[in-house]
């Protein structure tokens, strides 16, 4: 029989919850590609965006968002040296293999951000701290980019 009143960390599950707070592509880039592993590995995925980070998913910005230590083009020269795909890429991955995105209510009213300019194609819900709250507490792996 399952414990009604189980104590933190006996309902996790093999799953990963990020905060995206940046909106600097590198760590954009971070995001997507831990995301895309944790999925890859038959893990359950999540990303919070919130602050800068939702930026990235307004409509036509994923990839405008810049670089925290090195100039674009440097950063761009390495990417493609690595092979590595493109944000766009990533983020469709990210989709296809059943990644969540969750859009920050608070964050939105803040920054006067309005649904209209937000890519509903990327987002699954919107919601506020206690919808964090509710997959974080059920992951194994919680970070914060």
């Amino acid at each position: 029989m399952e414990n009604p009143n189980p104590k933190i960390g006996e309902k996790m599950v093999d799953k990963t919850t990020i905060i995206v707070h940046s909106g600097d592509t590198d760590k954009l880039y971070s995001a997507l590609i831990i995301g895309d592993g944790a999925l890859a590995m038959g893990m359950e995925s999540t990303m919070f965006f919130t602050f800068w980070g939702l930026e990235r998913l307004k409509k036509d910005e994923l990839d405008k968002g810049p670089i925290s230590k090195m100039s674009k083009s440097m950063f761009d020269s390495q990417l493609k040296k690595a092979n590595v795909d493109t944000l766009e890429k990533l983020i469709t991955d990210y989709k296809e293999l059943g990644g969540k995105i969750i859009a920050c209510e608070m964050t939105m009213e803040i920054m006067g951000i309005k649904k209209e300019e937000l890519n509903q194609e990327l987002i699954d819900e919107y919601g506020a701290i206690g919808t964090y709250i509710h997959e974080a507490r059920e992951s194994k792996i919680n970070l914060f980019i």
